[in-house]
């Protein structure tokens, strides 16, 4: 992994060092700031050092601005020219992030807003993705695979006096998970903590991409799947009986259980070592011919019960909506027949049921 950074808090002057190569233009040091000089034109200037990988990001801190091109570009070719990569530019009034290829600049999308002082611009590229951010915020993204490698990083600026740029830093980008990850297996929740190459959290959402899973308990099988680099399997019986693992890097967790889920779930995101997940459901029946007769059996006894005790609305000779009577019974204002639960017959309106 190759990290890179440049604050030029050195004297004024125009060698800015062996890290730079000005691939052209004039450039130098002014006030601790670097300055792109004053000939007019657009000028190039590249690290000297290589990324190792071509996923990596470079950036640089606007510090005086006015209306013209300026921006900084990633994975870059090796010449001395940027004839391919990706550059992350403002032309006085929107960012617009372009695709280099063969010398030729290709926009792949833009965000309206003039560069300010202080403005933060940085360019990403990782495998196909993309993107340009202003400030920490992603502004253009976009999925392109024109170039595929390209170690170099740098900046590209129109050649104005009124232009000065700040703490340039470049870097690779290792995939892995930084912050907390959480995760569910079957009846099982866990959750995974750390700080090794942590950046920021994922909780059904790995790397920019967000899944879902779901589906109904006793299911039997096996269940596999892939997120990018990111893959995870999952087997067992009844509703979860068995292990079910998950990789999203170097983070590793594990949950285990007793009740719906039985066995053991694990799980990798990032750098990061895990804790435990537990389970509140009830366990699943066995499955089998026997036990899914009896769960039918089960079923219909509790059905025919609950027929029993419902308290009927209306007369089920005539459709009579019931009414209830002085002693609370439920009659049928045509025919006077008096219901119970069932629903049944329990007389007549009249002296003969006794009731009224």
């Amino acid at each position: 992994m190759t990290t890179f950074s440049d604050s030029f808090d050195r004297p004024d002057g125009t060698d800015l060092g062996l890290d730079w190569i000005e691939v052209s233009g004039d450039w130098s040091i002014v006030s601790g700031q670097l300055s792109p000089g004053a000939a007019s034109g657009t000028i190039i200037n590249r690290a000297a050092v290589a990324m190792a990988t071509s996923d990596h990001y470079a950036q640089a801190s606007i510090v005086a601005t006015t209306s013209a091109s300026q921006g900084v570009w990633c994975r870059g070719n090796m010449t001395d020219g940027l004839t391919s990569g990706y550059l992350w530019r403002n032309d006085g009034t929107e960012w617009t992030l372009f695709v280099v290829d063969g010398g030729g600049f290709t926009s792949l999308g833009s965000y309206v807003a003039a560069a300010a002082p202080g403005d933060v611009a940085r360019v990403q590229a990782v495998g196909s993705a993309i993107t340009g951010f202003v400030n920490g915020t992603a502004r253009v993204s976009v999925v392109n695979t024109t170039v595929s490698t390209g170690l170099t990083v740098g900046i590209r600026s129109e050649s104005v006096g009124a232009v000065r740029y700040d703490n340039f830093t470049a870097a690779d980008i290792v995939p892995g998970v930084v912050g907390s990850a959480s995760g569910t297996f079957g009846g099982l929740s866990g959750i995974a903590t750390g700080t090794r190459r942590v950046t920021g959290a994922a909780s059904g959402a790995l790397g920019g991409l967000a899944g879902a899973a779901s589906g109904a308990r006793r299911v039997l099988g096996a269940a596999v799947g892939a997120l990018a680099g990111l893959s995870g399997n999952a087997t067992g019986r009844r509703t979860v009986v068995g292990t079910a693992t998950m990789t999203g890097g170097a983070l590793h967790g594990s949950a285990t259980g007793t009740r719906a889920v039985t066995g053991s779930a694990t799980g990798q995101f990032g750098g990061l070592d895990t804790v435990t997940a537990t389970s509140d459901r009830e366990p699943a029946p066995a499955q089998g011919s026997w036990y899914g007769l009896l769960d039918i059996l089960q079923e219909g006894a509790q059905l025919y019960r609950e027929d029993r005790e419902r308290m009927p609305t209306a007369c089920e000779d005539c459709g009579e909506p019931l009414r209830t009577g002085p002693r609370g019974d439920l009659y049928c204002p045509f025919d006077g027949s008096i219901w119970g639960p069932g629903p049944t017959r329990l007389g007549q309106v009249g002296v003969s049921s006794g009731r009224w």
